[in-house]
Formats: C-alpha cells, structure tokens, sequence
C-alpha cells in the first residue's frame, strides 16, 4: 500500500508541475497600462509658443510617443470648452513621467510658461 501511496503522490505532482509549466510557456508578458500627458493650454503669446511647439517634437523622439489630441476643433458639451488640448500617448506612466523630467523637456518648459496658460497632467490609462 506504501508504494501505491507514493505512485499516486507522484502522478499528482507530476500534474501539478506539468499545468504549472504548460500555464508558464502560453502565458502572455503583462504590458504596462499607457500613460497619458494630458495639456489645456490657453495661448497668450502666438509668436513665442509657435517656438515652443517646434522645439516639443525632440523632445519626445526618444520615447516612442504618439499624439492622440493635438488642438484641432472641440465642442463644449457641458462648461468651458479649453482654447486648446494636447494628449501624448506613452508606452507607460514611468516613461510619461521620465519625458516630463528629461533635461531636453526642462530646457524648453519656461518658454511654454511665458507663452500660455495651461494645466499638464499625467495619467494612467486603461489596459488595452
């Protein structure tokens, strides 16, 4: 009876160990939710922010981004409708967060900043 005991012992973990491993070979990478920099921006110095909105593009290059808002026409539904809105799509909140940080982003920050008014948030998307 021992030995029938430990047969079956050994089925049973050869089991678990053969579903644990099938699970871990199909198993898919866990991707990062995106991460969204989100911008109401109020321009009151057209000439100084077109500097500023050339110089932006550089800045993202290397972090693989992709514009989803960049201005174009809105439509209030309820309250103020923003002057103008941006929302940049990152691979992650980490990489939103390390654009937001990188010197080539801080070197052109205070000519936004003497050119609009705005609001600049980073959020954490919605898994795909």
């Amino acid at each position: 009876m021992k030995t029938n005991y430990k047969i079956m012992l050994g089925v049973l973990v050869g089991s678990v160990i053969g579903v644990a491993g099938g699970r871990a070979i199909h198993a898919r990478p866990v991707n990062p939710l995106p991460g969204y920099v989100v911008a109401e921006v109020d321009v009151t110095d057209a000439a100084k922010f077109k500097e500023y909105a050339e110089k932006t593009p550089g800045t993202l290059a290397p972090f693989n981004v992709r514009y989803v808002i960049r201005g174009g026409k809105n439509l209030s539904i309820e309250g103020d409708a923003p002057k103008r809105f941006v929302v940049i799509q990152f691979e992650s909140f980490d990489k939103a967060k390390a654009w937001e940080d990188s010197p080539a982003y801080d070197a052109i920050k205070p000519i936004r900043h003497g050119s609009a008014k705005s609001r600049v948030f980073i959020m954490e998307g919605a898994a795909q």
